[in-house]
């Protein structure tokens, strides 16, 4: 059996999580939610009298960490890299849920000897009692030591393309220097986001932000660009990340919008941080 194989006929363990007002405030705390305190728009995710879950949360539920490494499925993950990030909503996230998942590899897109390889892992979040899908995730992995697998060399699906013209917004959003050190207390516990050594060791001058938590401050970014619309919400978020942001970094943030889709892109100073990025509304 080839190591191809062996990935796809991976097995991932059931993960159940529960959760509650405390976790969906801490989560939107993470992504930047809250600032300025005293606006209606940020106040309804930080605040318990009419919470209501960030969109962008999906990514943090039933979440399996960081699994190439703790599970041991056979990729070098201190060479795996956070690649793109999908979820949809199938319906609006609870503020407070018993949920369960069993994530899964669905692709594999190998580029070959030497050049490494594009691990892609979903994961259907339902809820617990009923069996209702809530959400679905898709995540991807650039394994940068891990090319040649004996399975088919297939290219993988074509980014979203932005619009050819100018952006019709453009939102600056600096996350806060102890983003990281909130963040991660919504599940990913990963030294490379709060240890200097560690950081160092990585090839980093300091602790990166995760990418995840750059992901939910655009999500915010669209969702503040769309507060003159009520009739809108993100229903579906794509991007690549493609370079790492740091806490403090300010996010400059381009928006396109053709009706119900939003394209989007960050960049740091002028170097892309998050590229080929689609919002579908509902």
């Amino acid at each position: 059996m080839s190591r191809y194989d062996e990935l796809m006929a991976f097995r991932f363990p059931e993960i159940v999580h529960d959760y509650g007002a405390r976790e969906t405030i801490l989560y939107a705390l993470g992504v930047g939610a809250g600032d300025p305190p005293d606006d209606p728009g940020e106040l309804r995710h930080v605040y318990e009298n009419g919470l209501i879950a960030l969109p962008t949360m999906a990514v943090v539920l039933a979440y399996p960490g960081n699994w190439y490494r703790t599970l041991s499925p056979g990729l070098d993950d201190t060479l795996t890299v956070h690649a793109s990030e999908r979820f949809e909503l199938h319906r609006p996230l609870p503020v407070a849920a018993s949920l369960v998942a069993t994530p899964r590899i669905v692709a594999i897109y190998d580029k070959g000897a030497g050049r490494g390889s594009l691990v892609v892992s979903e994961r259907v979040i339902a809820d617990r009692s009923t069996g209702e899908a809530l959400a679905t995730v898709t995540q991807t992995a650039f394994c940068r030591g891990d090319g040649g697998l004996g399975g088919p060399v297939i290219a993988p699906p074509k980014p979203h393309q932005l619009p050819d013209r100018n952006s019709d917004a453009a939102i600056d959003m600096p996350p806060a220097l102890r983003s990281a050190l909130i963040y991660r207390l919504s599940g990913d516990d990963n030294p490379l986001h709060v240890d200097p050594e560690f950081a160092r060791g990585a090839g980093f001058p300091r602790p990166i932000l995760h990418g995840l938590a750059t992901y939910g401050h655009i999500g915010r970014a669209i969702s503040k660009a769309l507060r003159g619309d009520s009739s809108a919400s993100i229903k579906t978020m794509d991007c690549r990340f493609t370079a790492p942001v740091f806490p403090g970094d300010v996010l400059s943030i381009s928006l396109w919008r053709d009706g119900h889709v939003v394209s989007f892109r960050a960049k740091v100073g002028e170097r892309v941080v998050v590229d080929n990025g689609l919002a579908a509304l509902e």
